[in-house]
């Protein structure tokens, strides 16, 4: 019997295992932190074996394979041991992939990612498929392999999982956008990350499809260096496509097979040329699966968004208070501060993973009045904005942030949370740092 260990007992981990014991392995969960009880649970009720707050070598060392939680670097001692044992480390989705015939659609991209994913399941869904949602959303994907039947997936996938793949290929992948992101899981090397990102298309074949922004300059470059065997379908909001999608004044023009699809973009529910993009890479996706064009247009205008993202909290005293708690990046900060059209109280702040903040200086002298910083360490941001914003605040929490924010915004203002930066070093990761705020705004 084939011995698998899952190092980290989260979601992907358990998921992993469970799939693992159907398909006749011999599983062991070893994780150095605490398993929530959820999920200690869930491996004591399928009789597999784990341990926790510790890696006992001698046990990990017995795998013939191994699926490693995307949240563990490569580096790691422990994984590069296991590298130079010629044990094989793959990511869940890698290890998952091989179990089910459905057709795959991959989404990935430095931002937008949460986006698209949701809304390509959304318009699916509503075309009557039979798909799951899974990679970095909801019940793990090896977990719904073991327990479902679904002829489709749609899968958000961050470059840490691409990172663990072999032989995983999606029918459908999406590249949204490359931006810096993640360097220090890249040796801070810009060029590392892009290569990862990339991973996503390694075993398309020419009856697969690449679906990526045109407009990117950075994806355009690899494009141009590298070859693709997949079927490119490009979108854009500044030059029209023979094949593709683009846009024509206030229109979304999609071209696909010799046939053409036109809709306005007021049809769209999320707002945004980000979200028009998202959108764009959602209808191409959907088309290429044989959606109707009226479902199309149906489903656009019934998406609610992503939670955590450009998210309308409530207006108090005039003031619209906004959660964008999922921008844990310039970009995605860039994308939200793009979409402010009053004064801006803006909250920032949190581990910076090598953040450049000059790109969004135009926008901050444009739209911010005030500066809020949510984080251990602020002094990057303060430097590079003290000499353009007169009021800048350090708060060492979401309330006490939110009571500043609220102290310094009046009527016909917004206060837009849109860290730019990681959570992790006051909150558990962005869903928590985005429910706080919500929680502080709600008791204001």
């Amino acid at each position: 019997m084939k011995c698998l260990v899952v190092l980290g007992g989260g979601e992907s981990g358990v998921g992993t295992a469970i799939l693992a014991k159907q398909k006749g392995y011999n599983v062991f969960v070893s994780d150095k932190g605490k398993i929530a009880e959820e999920y200690k649970k869930v491996l004591l009720k399928n009789d597999i074996s784990f341990e926790e707050e510790q890696h006992t070598e001698e046990e990990i060392f017995k795998a013939d394979l191994v699926m490693k939680s995307p949240g563990i670097p490569d580096k790691v001692a422990l994984v590069q041991q296991l590298l130079e044992k010629k044990v094989p480390v793959i990511s869940e989705i890698e290890f998952a992939a091989q179990f089910t015939n459905a057709k795959l659609v991959g989404i990935t991209g430095s931002n937008g990612k949460t986006t698209t994913t949701l809304l390509t399941h959304h318009i699916l869904k509503d075309a009557g498929h039979n798909v799951g949602i899974a990679g970095n959303i909801g019940d793990s994907f090896a977990a719904q392999v073991a327990s479902q039947n679904y002829d489709e997936y749609v899968l958000e996938l961050s470059s840490f999982q691409l990172d663990g793949i072999v032989d995983f290929k999606p029918h459908i992948a999406i590249i949204t956008n490359i931006t810096p992101d993640h360097l220090d899981r890249y040796d801070y090397k810009f060029e590392n990350y892009i290569a990862s990102k990339f991973r996503i298309t390694m075993n398309q074949t020419s009856n697969d499809y690449l679906i990526y922004d045109s407009d990117d300059v950075v994806i355009q470059g690899w494009l141009k260096e590298n070859t693709i065997k997949a079927k490119l379908v490009p979108f854009s909001l500044e030059k029209e496509l023979e094949t593709g999608a683009f846009l024509q004044k206030d229109k979304i023009v999609l071209r696909l097979n010799s046939e053409e699809y036109i809709m306005s973009v007021s049809k769209l529910n999320v707002q945004g040329k980000h979200n028009t993009k998202n959108a764009m890479a959602s209808m191409l996706a959907s088309k290429l699966l044989q959606v109707r064009n009226q479902t199309l247009a149906e489903s656009l205008s019934s998406f609610e968004g992503a939670e955590h993202r450009l998210e309308k909290v409530q207006k108090v005293n005039g003031v619209q208070y906004i959660n964008d708690s999922k921008a844990t990046n310039v970009n995605a900060t860039f994308y939200a501060l793009e979409c402010m059209d009053v004064p801006t109280v803006w909250i920032v702040g949190g581990v910076d993973k090598g953040n450049d903040y000059s790109d969004l200086m135009p926008l901050v002298r444009e739209k911010v009045k005030a500066i809020v910083c949510l984080g251990l360490d602020n002094q990057k941001i303060i430097e590079t904005f003290q000499n353009v914003i007169d009021v800048i605040v350090e708060t060492a929490g979401a309330d006490e942030a939110v009571k500043v924010a609220h102290k310094i915004a009046t009527k016909g203002d917004a206060v837009l949370l849109s860290p730019a930066c990681a959570s992790f070093d006051l909150f558990d990761n962005y869903e928590d740092r985005g429910n706080k705020f919500k929680a502080a705004v709600k008791n204001i």
